[in-house]
């Protein structure tokens, strides 16, 4: 049986993030309250001629051509197929889920207007599993994301359930749904807001903060194998330097690495260690800070209307709003940052990834082989983890400033949140990438150090629940797929 969150207030991205891995929302009574008197307020729009854009005018440069009311539905309709524009492989089953439960929050604040059928029927999407396969790119914020999914709302497009890929309309059938005959404005909606932005964030910040608690798990295990300097961590050192992130850390890596006896041997053999095993707490630790401050901006994202127009005041009194409340300049900063914040804790990573293999500087055989020549070791999973250090490189660039003119002239600034979102899964998945090559490489380590000291407790654990997947290493296998099996690892807590 699938969890359940109840929409009443705005959903946060934990939320978000539980639903695209398979929990259902269910709207409560206010919720359901606050669509439907929306709806009346769009009815009042339309039955008093009350001009609106995307109501009862056309979207974009168009926002001046009148549209009849006989035409209204037409234009709901053409919207949605007219943005259906998205190219490229589909989005994962957690990316769409994440997208369509985004949707239905935005909905259910009560601004947007769109009929209680359009939302029930995105629930009943969830609830069914039954999802729209969207494109992936060609998206400067949201709208073709959007449209894919909104074409499955009418029975066009395709969607896939039960791990078959069917038409639109052969999907609602077999989920015991009909496709919808959409009313004014509810195109407009469907395609509209920050919801793509909203949900990929969502996603992406489930995905590096499970993986910031593996980095410094990974790091520990790094400096055991490595780290000779007295104290490195120590409470009272790290507190002179404020940031709760760094804190955060520094007690993490103590906990881990008390009671080592390894690191204990060589504690004071040099006045202090490299910055990738030092400075672990403050790079690990401004990325938590940077982490913290995207879900405080999601969060504020995922409480606010972002449909445009808005609709308010009652059916008596109705008003409608266009703002530009769709416009997701926060978000695009803040998965900018959470992009190279991910990024950052990779590179440090390959750096000691890097340390663990080099025999110049880590006093283990070259390369972790015990019988280098005849057996390159993890020489090349160091060559792997660079390369994808360099990826992320790229892909850390800021999507924020990217600019770009659409519709002639009427939409003159985009601030590409959806990508920047994108993006920083797309770094995420790199950062679990190496963070397995160097809890593979940190294992491998441990069975070539010369000593026979006892670990630490903590790092003991870790070392034991890499080993129950992967073997020591010796030049038997492709290594890729231990790096695979590591990964299955890294999508539990650490």
């Amino acid at each position: 049986m699938a969890e359940t969150i109840l929409l009443d207030g705005p959903l946060r991205w934990r939320d978000i993030a539980a639903i695209a891995d398979g929990a259902a929302p269910v709207l409560s009574g206010n919720a359901r309250a606050r669509i439907l008197k929306a709806r009346a307020v769009v009815d009042s729009l339309v039955e008093r001629g009350i001009r609106g854009y995307g109501i009862n005018t056309g979207v974009g440069a168009l926002c001046d051509v009148v549209i009849s009311r006989e035409h209204q539905e037409a234009l709901s309709r053409n919207i949605v197929l007219s943005h259906a524009c998205g190219v490229g492989e589909p989005l994962g089953r957690a990316e769409t889920r994440a997208i369509v439960a985004a949707q239905v929050n935005n909905f259910a604040h009560g601004f947007s207007g769109v009929r209680a059928e359009v939302v029930d029927l995105l629930l009943a999407l969830l609830a069914k599993d039954c999802i729209p396969v969207v494109p992936a790119r060609g998206s400067v914020g949201y709208l073709t994301h959007a449209a894919a999914i909104g074409q499955v709302l009418i029975g066009s497009g395709h969607a896939v359930h039960r791990g078959e890929r069917i038409a639109g309309g052969e999907a609602l059938a077999r989920i015991g749904e009909r496709p919808l005959v959409l009313q004014a404005k509810e195109g407009l909606s469907l395609v509209n807001g920050t919801p793509c932005a909203t949900g990929l964030a969502s996603l992406a910040l489930a995905h590096v903060e499970r993986l910031l608690d593996w980095a410094d798990a990974a790091a520990a295990m790094t400096y055991e194998n490595l780290g000779s300097q007295a104290g490195t961590f120590r409470e009272g050192p790290l507190a002179l330097r404020t940031s709760p992130g760094l804190h955060l850390v520094g007690g993490r890596l103590r906990d881990y690495l008390d009671g080592s006896a390894l690191l204990s041997q060589s504690a004071g053999s040099r006045t202090q260690d490299p910055l990738s095993l030092r400075g672990i707490p403050h790079v690990h630790g401004a990325a938590r800070d940077a982490f913290a401050q995207a879900c405080e901006v999601v969060d504020r994202e995922l409480a606010s209307m972002t449909d445009n127009p808005a609709v308010a005041g009652t059916p008596e009194r109705p008003e409608v709003h266009s703002q530009a409340h769709a416009i997701g300049a926060s978000l695009a900063l803040a998965m900018d940052s959470l992009a190279v914040a991910a990024a950052s804790v990779a590179a440090i990573s390959e750096r000691r990834i890097d340390r663990l293999v080099n025999p110049l500087v880590s006093r283990l055989p070259a390369f972790l082989a015990d019988d280098s020549g005849i057996r390159s070791g993890f020489m090349i999973a160091q060559y792997t983890a660079a390369a994808l250090v360099g990826e992320n490189r790229r892909l850390a660039a800021p999507a924020s400033l990217d600019g770009g003119i659409t519709s002639a002239l009427q939409e003159d600034i985009l601030t590409h949140a959806t990508p920047a979102a994108g993006k920083a899964l797309a770094v995420a998945d790199n950062l679990e990438r190496i963070l397995a090559i160097e809890l593979l490489a940190a294992a491998e380590a441990y069975d070539c150090q010369p000593s026979a000291a006892a670990r630490a407790a903590g790092t003991q654990a870790l070392y034991e629940r890499v080993r129950a997947l992967v073997p020591p290493y010796r030049d038997d296998r492709p290594m890729n797929e231990d790096f695979e099996r590591v990964r299955a690892l890294l999508r539990r807590p650490a």
